[in-house]
């Protein structure tokens, strides 16, 4: 397959470009470098195989038809380009819409205009669930968790978009959604939860997993928003990339569908849970504190898995412990980064 990853160079498409690498592919990342280690992700994945790298901006849809007139046969579109974080998008909605929402557009037109047979894979959010207010969570064991929904927030869940990023998500993933209805797209929308891993340069308000493994290693102070008890399911993110070879498999099931991706029930973590594990595995105390909730911060989110378990077979394989712990390893591995940036 010839397949094209916008967003290549972050954390989830390098990890994804090295997996379709291995497994005999052509890839094609299309990438503006502006994310922190992006330049670092695409110099590592350079010393392991051969792939086609062009620099462009989603925003800019003559770039984006450049690259589908220029690279024939296109069979798959990992979109993975974004703007993530909710704080930047209050700060500078515009740049976060023109990124989430217009840039995830114009690579549906490019699809829909240029290569209409290519399946299309959308990297969407939790967050087009919104606060979820309606929703009773109690403290059980030190922790949030719903009192009524064991398995986490599915798929039939109201839309209710919360937060300038919410927004602009929302209208990619319904976008993406409506051209496989519409225009009969081979479009397949991924709702993501915490995605962790080797690659991932997190920071504060994004890639928390990553953030506090990054400060726990070189011994900077972390602040904890809240009282630490909150929860999110996390997946690693070569479970995250089986979905997607899952996905393009059997596309005949998943064309058109949503799916609620993450650890789902079996890998749940709080703030705290993480903070203990580091200390435990680095055999120190971690330097944190704690500061007021931030504005629509939940108190706990878990997805329902079970819909993608059904249509793809697909299930996580890394458990929490086994992938902090793997996490833990790639940081110290790689310390001297972090530390002359």
């Amino acid at each position: 397959m010839k397949v094209l990853i916008t967003g290549g160079a972050g954390f989830i498409g390098i990890n994804s470009a090295e997996r379709f690498l291995k497994e005999g592919h052509e890839v094609i990342i299309f990438d503006n470098l502006s994310r922190k280690g992006a330049g670092k992700n695409l110099e590592w994945l350079e010393q392991r195989a051969k792939f086609t790298f062009l620099k462009g901006d989603i925003r800019d849809f003559r770039q984006v038809k450049a690259c589908f007139t220029d690279c024939k046969g296109i069979d798959v579109v990992l979109h993975m380009a974004a703007q993530v974080a909710v704080t930047l998008s209050v700060s500078d909605p515009r740049e976060d819409f023109e990124i989430n929402a217009l840039g995830t557009f114009n690579i549906c037109e490019g699809v829909r205009r240029f290569r209409p047979e290519a399946v299309l894979l959308n990297a969407s959010t939790n967050k087009v669930y919104g606060a979820m207010d309606d929703l009773e969570v109690v403290e059980k064991e030190g922790k949030y968790r719903y009192k009524s929904l064991p398995r986490g927030i599915p798929e039939d869940r109201t839309l209710d978009f919360h937060s300038p990023y919410g927004c602009s998500k929302g209208a990619a993933d319904q976008y993406v959604v409506d051209y496989a209805r519409i225009y009969g797209l081979r479009t397949v929308d991924f709702r993501q939860s915490c995605i962790y891993g080797p690659r991932q340069f997190g920071v504060e308000d994004q890639g928390w997993v990553a953030h506090f493994t990054i400060c726990s290693v070189l011994g900077s102070p972390i602040t904890i928003y809240g009282d630490g008890k909150q929860t999110r399911d996390i997946l690693w993110i070569g479970d995250l990339v089986d979905c997607y070879l899952k996905a393009i498999d059997k596309i005949g099931k998943a064309g058109g569908n949503a799916y609620n991706i993450g650890g789902g029930a079996g890998n749940v973590l709080s703030l705290l849970e993480l903070i203990s594990m580091l200390e435990r595995s680095l055999d120190r105390k971690v330097r944190y504190g704690f500061d007021d909730w931030r504005p629509g911060d939940q108190k706990t989110f878990v997805c329902d898995i079970e819909k993608a378990r059904k249509d793809l077979g697909w299930k996580p394989k890394v458990k929490v412990e086994e992938g902090v712990q793997a996490l833990i390893d790639w940081v110290v591995q790689n310390k001297g980064y972090f530390l002359r940036t």
